[in-house]
């Protein structure tokens, strides 16, 4: 994609060079890639070493304990296993949940389906900076409330959610607490313990590990139960059966390893990205930053053009890879519901960009982004008069 400058990494990421060596060791006659559960002969153990390194690697980042550690398809499996899953597991002790109105369609579809089968879910409306108070929750809390599900960063405006409040609250309430850290996980500090944060999903590809990789970690000191999903050869401690692609577990555990010890240069350095693409574009009139201006990850700008339409904007830049809006719901046509939420009038939701810079963006596409995306909203508001304002 050299003749395309990505700015869409919220979406995905390039996988890290580096990650792609990793990988490449469990792959081909020569290398480790035989079954991690055949451990009765050496090239089975060796790769089930493989494993359990990516597993210590990813309970590092979010300091658990490796046997906390599961491995899963990617955070959307997560989310699903640990919603449903402990839903019905612990479904005689209440059938109540609280979520927020901008989590991520695995959450919601997750939470839809629970009211199919009986529960009731409230959904909280986060403020006008995307951010839900721990207050709120407090408030949605009932004595037959049995889990609160909380995203950490939020995948269309970037704004991150103060976790370790709602999860210290639902420690003291007894109320189990789930948080969906796939644009967080990486890129912000999360300790699972100090955040009594006791389900959280991550996946490898927003931070430049492979697709179709991801884990949840769950508590075990009490141990909590969870129904699985899949049946099979009870892998993962029963959990998750099925057999684990050694090479995209080595992935995800090589790339959050690298995260964890980049993060502070990372944020550091695409937060200042994120400012100059930001200052370039607050230049022009009418233009709106979606989400809180401080409470957010380096990487996630969404950005209201007023006046022109979101998707015209797009095919105005033919040499950008941006979005309208999430990856995960732009197939649907319907202005996003995040920025709904956040009292953004319909046609305000629909003439505003994403953008999400990573690892490998430079100052120079930044600048060259910055005067393409002004020109192409100047040209457009010319010819579409009076839609400002």
């Amino acid at each position: 994609m050299n003749d395309v400058i990505y700015l869409d990494n919220a979406a995905t990421t390039a996988v890290d060079p580096r990650v792609v060596d990793a990988m490449l060791e469990c792959l081909g006659p020569a290398a480790d890639f035989a079954n991690p559960s055949s451990v009765g002969h050496l090239p089975g153990r060796r790769a089930r070493a493989r494993v359990e390194q990516a597993r210590a690697d990813v309970a590092a980042l979010v300091a658990a304990d490796p046997a906390q550690v599961i491995f899963t398809s990617g955070a959307t499996e997560a989310d699903n296993l640990a919603i449903l899953g402990a839903a019905r597991f612990y479904r005689e002790r209440g059938r109540h949940l609280v979520t927020s109105r901008t989590e991520h369609p695995a959450v919601l579809d997750a939470c839809r389906q629970l009211e199919r089968e009986g529960f009731e879910v409230t959904y909280l409306k986060p403020g006008p900076d995307g951010i839900v108070e721990p207050a709120q929750v407090e408030a949605a809390l009932r004595s037959d409330t049995l889990l609160v599900s909380l995203m950490h960063v939020n995948n269309e405006i970037g704004v991150a959610q103060d976790v370790g409040a709602v999860g210290r609250l639902c420690r003291e309430r007894g109320v189990l607490f789930h948080v969906d850290a796939a644009q967080g996980a990486g890129k912000l500090p999360l300790d699972v313990n100090r955040d009594c944060i006791d389900l959280l999903a991550i996946t490898a590809h927003k931070v430049h590990g492979p697709k179709g990789v991801g884990a949840l970690c769950v508590r075990r000191e009490p141990r909590l139960g969870l129904v699985p999903m899949l049946h099979g050869g009870g892998q993962e401690r029963g959990l998750r059966s099925g057999t684990l692609a050694t090479h995209q577990v080595v992935g995800l555990g090589t790339a959050l390893r690298i995260a964890a010890a980049e993060m502070q240069v990372d944020a550091a350095r695409i937060g200042a990205l994120r400012e100059r693409l930001w200052r370039g574009l607050s230049a022009l009139p009418g233009v709106l930053l979606n989400g809180h201006p401080t409470r957010r990850v380096p990487g996630i700008l969404s950005v209201t053009f007023d006046g022109v339409e979101g998707e015209s904007l797009l095919y105005a830049l033919p040499g950008f890879a941006v979005s309208s809006g999430s990856a995960c719901a732009t197939t649907s046509g319907e202005p996003s519901y995040v920025l709904r939420a956040l009292g953004r009038s319909d046609r305000l939701a629909q003439s505003t960009l994403r953008l999400s810079l990573g690892r490998f963006n430079t100052d120079a596409e930044v600048d060259r982004a910055v005067e393409t995306i002004v020109a192409a909203v100047e040209r457009l508001r010319s010819v579409a008069p009076g839609q400002s304002g």
